[in-house]
């Protein structure tokens, strides 16, 4: 009923870690235990926790530290605090930190196990069923912007706003983050979504190539023009134009953008005619304008004249409540697209992806998917198919052995082995133990000793 859920208990009372160990197996659940923040924070980066049950004061930091670091690794962690009467204020704190619940000490076990039984409840309907709640939401041709996480919906709502408009709107975040994307969004939903959506990236040509491809140019401007060319801003004509990574266009260029943007009309390479265009204009970059514009090498009047509407895509690190999203639709699209028989993700596999700090974003965790989802040998993506991940995981889990006490240590590198060990042999403890060195009585005795079950979950 319980899933095999893993339960972590963080309590620099050993009694009372004892205690709720205890109380926890008998009711089903896989357990660890931690005394403090640095015990946590090591088994939190090598386990698939899925509640953390936890007091405030530990005795080398507070519950409030181990909370911010699940925030901000791996959100999919639920955590219930453990306070004493007169710290309820603090527990209501955490609460709008993203905690799930708070239990006031001592503890009354019976309200302990239904406040669990809710929150894994909840967390289980989350995980597994967020294709199936997708899929009933919307069609798959509606604005693909997946999310989750607050700061998205603020931004969208933001975006769909300024869409009836006619402002010009410009676009910040880092490389892959899905700036086009959210450029296409906003087109959709404005007055001008029967017309064309025209995008140009600014790095892909240099300064004479991409004046060239803005404004077109007349047959003979230039060598190598054997033919008249329309530029973009004229194929926006009662659409968008998206302008890509705009913080690299030359002053020179700048100049003349800025007075399309003014005069409405523009000429083409080679010719004296003055052609109105009809567009909304759209902006983006991954580059600090406003350090640009400190240096000189962004006009300070074109600036304003983009930045009517701001609108910033976090990082995908910000917001990793809308991982689990974006997994599910990109094993969706790419088993589709490679006819694979792949049907999702095995839960450790996605709190791995979980931990990722994804400098390449979104586009980052699309390639992860997309070679998963082609070189994977099962029908659920498993840790294996990120390598990219794992043996990167297990090195910087390794390199945090120098934090810890060296009992401590030993134990986590134990651990760890184990577990390398039981994947190796699809779970089977002879082959396990044969890998080890040790016999099998051993290899049981430290699976119960380390709340190792007998089968992964798969």
């Amino acid at each position: 009923m319980n899933r095999n859920h893993q339960i972590l208990i963080v309590d620099d009372e050993a009694n009372q870690r004892r205690l709720l160990e205890e109380f926890l197996q008998d009711l089903g659940y896989t357990t660890f235990q931690a005394n403090g923040v640095v015990q946590a924070r090591a088994v939190l980066n090598t386990e698939t926790i899925d509640l953390v049950l936890s007091d405030y004061k530990l005795g080398d930091g507070t519950g409030e530290e181990i909370l911010d670091d699940i925030q901000k690794n791996n959100p999919l962690v639920q955590f219930i605090l453990f306070t004493a009467y007169g710290s309820i204020r603090r527990a209501v704190e955490f609460m709008s930190k993203g905690a799930a619940d708070y239990l006031a000490k001592p503890l009354d076990l019976d309200e302990l196990e239904i406040k669990i039984r809710n929150i894994l409840r909840q967390k289980t309907i989350l995980e597994e069923n967020i294709q199936l709640r997708q899929t009933l939401a919307q069609p798959k041709e509606a604005m693909p912007i997946i999310h989750k996480s607050r700061v998205m919906a603020e931004l969208l709502n933001l975006a769909m706003r300024s869409a009836q408009s006619n402002a010009s709107v410009l676009i910040t975040g880092e490389s892959g983050t899905g700036k086009e994307m959210l450029a296409r969004a906003i087109h959709d939903a404005s007055p001008r979504h029967e017309g064309p959506f025209i995008a140009v990236n600014c790095t892909a040509l240099n300064e004479n190539l991409l004046e060239s491809e803005l404004f077109g140019h007349e047959k003979g401007s230039f060598t190598g023009a054997d033919r008249q060319r329309i530029g973009r801003f004229e194929e926006a004509q009662s659409g968008t134009l998206f302008v890509d990574e705009i913080g690299e266009i030359s002053p020179a260029l700048q100049v003349k953008l800025l007075r399309v943007l003014q005069e409405k009309s523009i000429q083409r390479i080679g010719s004296n005619v003055i052609i109105p265009v009809d567009f909304r204009l759209i902006a983006a970059t991954n580059r600090h304008l406003e350090e640009m514009l400190t240096n000189g090498t962004f006009r300070t009047d074109l600036y304003y004249r983009l930045n009517v509407i701001r609108l910033h895509i976090p990082p995908l690190r910000d917001r990793k409540e809308d991982i689990p999203l974006l997994v599910d639709r990109f094993i969706e699209r790419y088993a589709r697209e490679n006819r694979r028989p792949i049907e999702g993700i095995r839960r450790d596999a996605l709190h791995l992806l979980m931990r990722h700090a994804y400098p390449g974003n979104i586009r980052e965790l699309e390639n992860l998917i997309e070679r998963a989802v082609v070189l994977s040998r099962s029908n659920l993506l498993q840790p294996e198919d990120f390598p990219e991940l794992y043996p990167g995981g297990q090195a910087s889990e390794i390199s945090r052995l120098r934090e810890l006490p060296l009992p401590e240590a030993l134990e986590y590198l134990e651990r760890l082995r184990i577990k390398e060990a039981l994947e190796q042999a699809d779970s089977v403890q002879i082959r396990a133990a044969e890998l080890l060195g040790i016999n099998e009585r051993n290899l049981r005795y430290k699976m119960e000793k380390y709340g190792i079950p007998p089968r992964r979950h798969k």
